[in-house]
């Protein structure tokens, strides 16, 4: 039995698109956890607020300067202050550091909850007296509200409905700085959120649900791309989760304007991903740890577009470790399909400066149009290098537009010959033949004059280097670039570049793969 708790808080705010608009779990078809389909939500109001709104796109980040929102250890038990920017050391600039609608604000008000807490509407909230649970907090939360969790276990099955904050008044839920991070543990759902926006969920750990850990939908307003929109996800650890089937660890559907930043998810479901996005857009993934995951580690399909994927981790993360696109029912893809138009499952995915290590195959195209794979630095796949393939086909209803007018460059590729089958795996009704190879560092370990991928590549790629040793400082742990690495500022100049793995600044011409040569 999952609790049901519903805020509608005044939004003084108008809100608009921010950012351009259009422009394996490879069967998977469904989209579990999507309110539109489960019978036990609760119907409630909708909230109907078109205004417009400043806040940062995702996906805009700071080519330099401070201040900057610092990178967390996410697998550290401690919750750290709401407001967690930093000012840098002016003379190291730093590259691509996120800011979005709540960097440098304070709560107003806090609300505590504590796990020997009691859920009276009428006292609850103080330190001296906190609430039980989340909804109870909830419920009382307005726009500049943080809902403080201290450390201890709460149940699991929440679901919030409609909590909004504002740009300059924005809602937290997560832990009490300086204090021992919460767990939400058990249930089905660890936490389900619902046509919410401007809302921070920071500093909690969730694990053991048998389905997804945290799931955020739109109600099933495929059509309003206001339904559930500005949604921040900081150092959260999300983990062991699902019974082995189609469950994720972080599951998004119809969220728009969003940020994944500094957080931990690792042991999620074997058929599913540790994040998941269906019909998605505006998004920013940085600086995450992600680690023995079944499926994969992120996928962005359902129509999702625009989302960078940009600085993180991924260690033996199954069988394609970021899947551009995937295999979505109809029904589910937001905004809905149109009859008269090519459709995609993915448009401007965007993938940089990852460390991926392991898993069947490190990357792969699938369904996914004007997509990017740039300055990532591939570890010893065991099956492919990467695939380019088309699940979701046209049919009499509607047409699909195939995968392509992709570009894979800069990338630093390590593997062993003996591993894998074909350096690329192309299947049918792709249009392969658009896609743009470049700038990429190619090297077998166990085999170096077995490096070259062109046998396998669709089209003949400009500027390669095949075979020679990227001389990383350990290629069993530390990937960084020495000194003499063939890799150091011969890369190709993209205006898609910010900063790499450690937001250092990018040289003129880059390096290849995720880190750039500090010297």
């Amino acid at each position: 039995m999952r609790t049901l708790f519903s805020l509608v808080a005044p939004i003084s705010l108008v809100l608009a698109a921010c950012g351009s608009v259009p422009g394996d779990t490879a069967t998977d078809t469904d989209t579990p956890g999507d309110t539109s389909t489960d019978s036990t939500a609760t119907e409630t109001a909708t909230a109907t607020d078109t205004s417009t709104s400043t806040a940062a796109d995702p996906t805009e980040v700071p080519t330099s300067g401070a201040p900057t929102t610092e990178a967390t250890d996410s697998t550290s038990t401690t919750a750290t202050d709401t407001d967690d920017t930093t000012t840098g050391d002016p003379g190291v600039p730093t590259c691509g550091d996120p800011v979005h609608f709540a960097s440098g604000k304070e709560p107003a008000q806090e609300v505590h909850v504590a796990p020997d807490g009691v859920d009276d509407p009428l006292s609850c909230g103080t330190l001296d007296a906190p609430c039980q649970t989340i909804g109870a907090a909830v419920a009382l939360a307005t726009p500049g509200t943080a809902i403080r969790l201290h450390p201890g276990t709460y149940a699991a099955d929440e679901f919030v409905e409609e909590i909004a904050g504002s740009e300059d008044a924005p809602i937290w839920i997560g832990g009490v700085p300086g204090e021992e991070r919460p767990v939400i543990s058990g249930g089905t759902e660890g936490l389900h959120l619902s046509r919410v926006r401007h809302l921070v969920v920071h500093d909690l750990e969730v694990t053991g649900a048998s389905g997804n850990g945290i799931n955020v939908d739109d109600g099933g307003l495929f059509e309003d791309p206001e339904a559930t929109r500005f949604v921040v996800f900081e150092r959260v650890f999300i983990h062991d989760i699902g019974d082995g089937g189609n469950q994720d660890c972080l599951k998004l559907s119809g969220l728009n304007d969003f940020w994944i930043l500094g957080s931990e998810f690792t042991g999620c479901s074997a058929g599913g991903s540790a994040i998941d996005h269906v019909g998605c857009h505006r998004g920013l993934i940085l600086d995450n740890q992600f680690s023995d995951n079944g499926g994969n580690a992120i996928q962005t399909k359902g129509g999702s577009e625009d989302i960078e994927i940009r600085g993180n981790t991924m260690r033996e993360c199954g069988q394609r470790a970021i899947n551009m696109g995937g295999s979505t029912g109809f029904e589910f893809f937001r905004p809905p399909l149109l009859p008269n138009a090519a459709n995609a499952e993915a448009r401007n995915i965007r993938v940089i400066a990852n460390v991926i290590v392991g898993g069947e195959a490190a990357l792969a195209f699938v369904g996914c149009v004007d997509c990017l794979a740039a300055n990532n630095t591939i570890i010893r796949p065991q099956h492919w290098l990467l695939r380019i393939l088309q699940e979701t086909v046209s049919n009499p209803a509607f047409e699909f537009a195939p995968v392509g007018n992709s570009r894979f460059i800069n990338n630093v590729v390590v593997f062993d010959r003996n591993q894998i089958s074909n350096h690329v795996n192309i299947g049918p009704d792709t249009a392969a033949e658009t896609f743009t190879f470049a700038s990429n560092l190619w090297f077998a370990a166990d085999q170096a004059d077995q490096s070259s991928p062109a046998g396998d590549l669709p089209v003949a790629e400009v500027d390669s280097i095949v075979g020679v040793d990227p001389a990383l400082v350990d290629l069993d742990g530390d990937f960084h670039l020495t000194p003499g690495s063939p890799a150091v500022h011969s890369g190709t100049p993209l205006a898609e570049l910010t900063g790499d793995r450690d937001h250092q600044c990018w040289a003129d011409p880059p390096s290849r793969g995720a880190f750039e040569l500090v010297e």
